[in-house]
C-alpha cells in the first residue's frame, strides 16, 4: 500500500512531530510495510477468536488492605536532606 508525502507530514501532523524533509522517503516506506502487515492480517479468519482487551491474560494480584504498623514521623524524617515544621522541606517547583 503506496504512502504519500502528504500522508507522512499529516500522520506527523496529527502527531505533533517535526519531520525532516530527508527523513520523509524513509517513513513513507516504513510506514506503507506496516501498512502491508496489516493488510496480511486482515486476510485471518478470526470469526472464531473471541474479543479480548490484552493479549495475556490478566490476574489481580493485590494483596489484602490490611493495616500494618508503620513509621513515626521522626523515623521517617531522620534520613531527610531538609525537613521543617515536621515535613520533608523540598525546592519550590511553581513561581
Amino acid at each position: 500500500m503506496p504512502v504519500s508525502r502528504e500522508d507522512v507530514l499529516h500522520v506527523a501532523a496529527l502527531a505533533r512531530l517535526e519531520v525532516a524533509p530527508e527523513q520523509v522517503e524513509s517513513f513513507q516506506r516504513e510506514l506503507g510495510a506496516i501498512l502491508e502487515h496489516f493488510q496480511k492480517l486482515n486476510e485471518l479468519d478470526t470469526s472464531n477468536v473471541e474479543p479480548t482487551s490484552h493479549a495475556l491474560a490478566l490476574v489481580n494480584v493485590f494483596r489484602e488492605d490490611v493495616p500494618q504498623p508503620s513509621l513515626t514521623q521522626e523515623e521517617a524524617l531522620a534520613n531527610a536532606p531538609q525537613k521543617a515544621f515536621g515535613h520533608f522541606r523540598v525546592p519550590k517547583v511553581i513561581d
